[in-house]
């Protein structure tokens, strides 16, 4: 069997850069060689494409920029080329055939539709969510509304832009008699954790509402839930399959960033302290959002699990963390897909939605 030519998309713009160089790395560490050959393209935060030829152990620290055989390179939205275009030595453009792209990017500018759109226009077949999926994901005001619609059920919560905002003193009214204290505030387009503060008055909303507008021009604004926060694995293009619940034990007042990826001070708990009827409940009720906000390939799904029992979903992640803390590889190989069998699936997951047979 040929071996597939595989381009991988680490770094990126997003505030999520970081946890994407690391989350890259398992991704190369899991791809056998004996089936890829792995181009590793990294993003720089300004934005400069480059293919990285050396190892992957320098790509978690941000290292791999120094590496002097870095060459700039750019995905071709032209499908003769099939591939990526690595400005050569002479000057001359080279052509790098890809099979597939893994593009290991979160947040902005990478899980929010726009390379997968670039790669879309290419004609290469990716991991992960198509073009509509991951915006819809990443856009949590539409998202909710999505979910409300298909009844999947979540939390009582509204949203404002950027202009409703400048009157803080009216937005705090509306927001406060709908929801009560505390409640979340949120950038709606961000990811992972990234501007959510917890308001627990007026004042602390105005303060929380600036944060949230640091990232992105509408907010969300959630009521507070009190209860165990537990999330899902799903793989597929559909029907697709989630995992069993696990829980995340934050060391925090709640699941922040840094909690996630900085502190490594959070636990997990697979599978999640819940009875059996509560953790297939809750593995249905992801299955059923994935369908909903057409998803494919993988997602994780968060709920929150009220002390009363009543499930309530969170927020899809269209392309999880994948650091060695991560829930989302944890509960696959709690399921039995430990990370190459596990990115071997995704790989032919994207073969198999872009009509292409390998193997």
């Amino acid at each position: 069997m040929n071996k597939l030519n595989v381009a991988l998309l680490f770094g990126g713009v997003s505030s999520e850069h970081d946890v994407s160089r690391v989350s890259a790395k398992t991704f190369a560490d899991a791809l056998c060689e004996e089936k890829y050959h792995v181009y590793k393209i990294g993003i720089t935060k300004d934005g400069r494409w480059l293919y990285y030829p050396g190892p992957a152990d320098r790509m978690p620290d941000g290292s791999w920029e120094l590496c002097g055989d870095c060459q700039p390179c750019v995905v071709s939205p032209d499908r003769a080329d099939h591939g990526l275009l690595l400005r050569g030595l002479s000057g001359q453009a080279i052509v790098l055939p890809v099979d597939v792209v893994i593009p290991v990017l979160h947040g902005k500018n990478g899980e929010d539709g726009t390379v997968q759109g670039l790669l879309e226009l290419a004609g290469i077949p990716y991991v992960g969510c198509g073009v509509l999926a991951s915006a819809v994901c990443m856009d949590k005001a539409v998202a909710n509304t999505l979910l409300d619609a298909a009844g999947v059920p979540r939390c009582a919560w509204t949203w404002a832009g950027r202009a409703e905002c400048a009157d803080l003193d009216a937005l705090e009214a509306r927001v406060s008699q709908t929801l009560g204290y505390p409640i979340f505030v949120k950038p709606a387009n961000a990811g992972s954790s990234v501007g959510i503060s917890k308001a627990a008055d007026q004042a602390g909303f105005q303060k929380a509402v600036a944060t949230a507008l640091a990232e992105d021009d509408k907010v969300v604004f959630e009521r507070f839930v009190k209860g165990q926060e537990v999330e899902c694995a799903v793989l597929g293009n559909g029907p697709a399959e989630s995992t069993r619940p696990g829980e995340i034990l934050a060391s925090e007042e709640f699941y922040t960033y840094s909690d996630k990826y900085l502190l490594g001070t959070s636990r997990t708990l697979i599978p999640a302290d819940l009875t059996p009827e509560k953790l297939q409940e809750v593995k249905a009720l992801a299955e059923k959002a994935y369908a909903a906000l057409g998803c494919q390939g993988l997602a994780r799904c968060d709920f929150f699990v009220e002390t009363d029992g009543t499930v309530l979903v969170n927020e899809i992640n269209t392309m999880p963390g994948f650091t060695a803390i991560s829930m989302y590889p944890k509960l696959m190989e709690a399921a039995g897909l430990p990370l190459p069998k596990l990115a071997d699936r995704l790989v032919q997951l994207a073969l198999q939605r872009a009509g292409v047979r390998h193997g």
